[in-house]
């Protein structure tokens, strides 16, 4: 299937219109092989037979053509360092602020295949004194329903785990029998203790009905809007915060170049943003 350049443009105007995701010229081939791919799928022959299926059938088509289309490269403890600003500035900041019978709400978008979310759990269960005292929920969501599936399954290759302490391994993860690539579990108590759903940010209304939080982490998302998309998700993710809340970003973004909204905080560990 011969895709040119106007149906690039086409396709992609679409796709940004629907998810804020912006794609290069430099991206093209990456786009084009798996547009080839799921039209073939589907019994589309050219272009536009299956650019037509994807706008008239655009909510099982297009959450397919998004699943294709989304990069999903994460491990656990990756950046480290703000899990560490998380067990040793963060959470007890805002327990401070709470009221006895108060919950702390942590977000994590996106949450890919689980890795982070799973990351701040383990790293509050063995690091955060004041877990015993305070009620936390932990949400995860993403864009891509497949990712979404993977984690709530929480198998992982020896790969996503290379960096986990030893003891961290043999304490939450269970060796499945059989797998020749040494896949693990994590057991079901830790992969309970996280929510996960389907949610774009794009869509002000699926924000929202998340509710409030008190810590974000939204690692390397936003590198993949475009200036427009990254203040309007900015806006997205001010709102979603509780009052003093915070933001954490991959290390290659800075809210500061972005939007006016927070301002920025230096722990010893990380510098993160604050509503």
């Amino acid at each position: 299937m011969d895709i040119t350049a106007a149906d690039f443009l086409r396709f992609r105007d679409y796709f940004y219109r629907k998810t804020g995701i912006y794609f290069e010229e430099s991206k093209r081939y990456f786009v084009d092989k798996r547009l080839e791919e799921r039209a073939k799928k589907r019994g589309c022959e050219d272009f536009r037979s299956y650019f037509n299926l994807l706008r008239f059938d655009r909510d099982d088509e297009l959450q397919a053509v998004i699943n294709l289309m989304t990069v999903n490269e994460t491990y656990f403890l990756r950046e480290a360092y703000q899990l560490d600003c998380l067990v040793n500035s963060l959470m007890n900041e805002v327990a401070w602020r709470k009221r006895p019978g108060q919950r702390i709400r942590i977000w994590s978008l996106p949450c890919s295949t689980g890795e982070e979310p799973f990351s701040i759990a383990l790293s509050l269960l063995e690091r955060w004194k004041g877990l015993n005292d305070w009620d936390v929920e932990i949400l995860a969501s993403d864009i891509d329903t497949q990712v979404l599936q993977k984690s709530r399954e929480g198998i992982y290759e020896k790969r996503s785990l290379q960096h986990l302490p030893s003891d961290w391994l043999q304490r939450y993860f269970q060796p499945l029998p059989g797998s020749s690539r040494g896949s693990y579990q994590l057991n079901q108590e830790v992969r309970e203790s996280v929510g996960f759903s389907r949610i774009n940010l794009y869509s002000a209304s699926e924000v929202a009905s998340l509710g409030k939080m008190d810590i974000i982490f939204c690692r390397n998302l936003l590198i993949y809007f475009d200036d427009l998309s990254r203040r309007q998700a900015a806006e997205r993710l001010y709102d979603a915060l509780n009052p003093g809340g915070f933001i954490c970003l991959g290390h290659s973004e800075s809210m500061s170049r972005i939007s006016p909204l927070f301002k920025v905080r230096k722990f010893p560990d990380a510098l993160v943003y604050q509503k």
